[in-house]
């Protein structure tokens, strides 16, 4: 299981995380990534790879 975060000041809502996503845990809310399917992530980190803004961290839990 992972724990996913995403760090709003950092966010600029560009969408990447979500078209990366395979597993979809990712919609844009207020225009920002929010995890809304946490307890899907993979841990693969596509997100954190292709995230300009260094906003998103996944930790195992």
């Amino acid at each position: 299981m992972f724990k996913v975060t995403v760090d709003k000041d950092k966010c600029t809502g560009d969408g990447e995380c979500i078209d990366v996503c395979p597993v979809d845990v990712y919609e844009l809310v207020d225009g920002k990534a929010e995890p809304v399917n946490e307890d899907e992530c993979l841990g693969c980190e596509s997100c954190v790879e292709v995230c300009e803004s260094d906003a998103i961290t996944i930790e195992e839990i």
